[in-house]
């Protein structure tokens, strides 16, 4: 069973503060990378990348408030509590690589990359087709893609910390293309009986091609050094996870804690369970302090933005959390009321929807932000 606490979200920030007490007081390694550790999570920052291209793919059916209602969810209560109208479901023999193929194909075709031209697949997913292999696997085999791949499991942060992983490869010098996706069929793990959670969530995929910006053709041997270069990517970004509050989003079985057995599986165990007053109040704080953070660090000021684009989890949490940084509206991206929430889908889909209504232009500053299931947030500022 996940350790519960009386207070998740003090106990993690506790945790996350006294941690970062005891790694001030050691030596650094000369030889290792840099990175700050604030009292919230490990800074960073990955130049001489770029995003070259996005895609992403919803399945074709729709599930509309009223659609829901037969079920017994409140159409009206959804809207108010969450600004959701509809969201879309994957059919039956739909799985998370099936999906993550459709986003692949146009992110690629978008970025003007061929298949052999990959170095690396990422998938961001917690609703992989199989346990084992990984559905980044899958999505190799079924690309043709020469390349290595590997599934990474943070929930609704997953894209974050897939897209910061795939930017150490390209900035290094170790990759060219690495194809990033961010894929989750949530409609699978949400029990239809549980009226507040089963609304709140969709399915979809999105990914994006990360590349080397354009002065950094030999990023290793530059070290990113060039101006081009050093303009670009992700200026600075956030990585942290308070699992103390883990209970707070959690599938409690079909683990190696808790196996799905008819016992469990009669207890509803293995869907997903949720805090939504406590998961409300943690995404709000962490974004207003990891935001912060990361503005900080890149010396940007929020009117420098050009857009904001958050975990698409709840309109009450995306209003909330940008109210503190004084974000105009029309500089925040929200598809929310069309999808629901989509987990590790939620930022790559709305990047590409947003690219594809001439709302981003080169050169623009993008804050991004993805939290959840963990507890686990990245958030960063990228140079489009």
């Amino acid at each position: 069973m996940i350790e519960t606490s009386p207070n998740a979200t003090d106990v993690a920030t506790k945790s996350v503060n006294e941690a970062s007490a005891v790694q001030s007081t050691e030596q650094p390694n000369a030889n290792a990378p840099q990175t700050e550790v604030t009292t919230r999570g490990r800074m960073g920052k990955s130049q001489g990348v770029r995003i070259a291209g996005t895609g992403s793919y919803v399945p074709d059916r729709i599930v509309t408030n009223e659609d829901l209602a037969a079920l017994g969810c409140d159409s009206d209560w959804i809207v108010r509590r969450t600004g959701i109208l509809q969201r879309r479901h994957a059919d039956a023999d739909q799985a998370t690589s099936d999906l993550c193929y459709e986003a692949a194909i146009r992110c690629l075709d978008n970025a003007n990359v061929t298949v052999d031209q990959i170095d690396l697949i990422l998938v961001a997913t917690i609703t992989p087709d199989h346990p084992t292999p990984s559905t980044a696997c899958h999505l190799q085999r079924r690309l043709g893609a020469l390349a290595p791949a590997m599934d990474v499991g943070a929930a609704c942060a997953g894209f974050m910390y897939a897209l910061v992983t795939g930017a150490q490869f390209v900035a290094s010098g170790n990759a060219r293309n690495v194809l990033v996706i961010g894929a989750d069929l949530m409609s699978r793990t949400v029990d239809p009986e549980d009226k507040k959670t089963y609304p709140l969530f969709g399915d979809a995929a999105g990914a994006a091609l990360l590349t080397v910006a354009s002065g950094s053709s030999d990023c290793q041997s530059k070290s990113c050094s060039g101006s081009d270069a050093a303009s670009n990517g992700l200026l600075a970004y956030q990585l942290g996870s308070e699992g103390c509050g883990g209970e707070m989003l959690c599938i409690p079985a079909g683990g190696t804690r808790l196996a799905i057995t008819p016992e469990s599986q009669a207890e509803g165990k293995q869907y997903l369970t949720m805090d939504g007053r406590g998961v409300f109040k943690w995404a709000v704080r962490v974004f207003d302090e990891s935001a912060k953070d990361v503005l900080k660090a890149a010396k940007v000021s929020p009117d420098d933005l050009a857009l904001v684009v958050l975990h698409q989890a709840n309109q009450r949490i995306i209003d909330s959390a940008v109210s503190d940084l004084n974000v105009p509206a029309e500089k925040v991206f929200v598809n929310l009321d069309k999808y629901g929430n989509t987990s590790g889908a939620s930022i790559p889909l709305a990047l590409d929807e947003a690219a594809r209504e001439g709302r981003l232009k080169q050169g623009d500053l993008v804050l991004l932000c993805g939290f959840g299931a963990g507890l686990a947030w990245g958030t960063a500022l990228l140079r489009w």
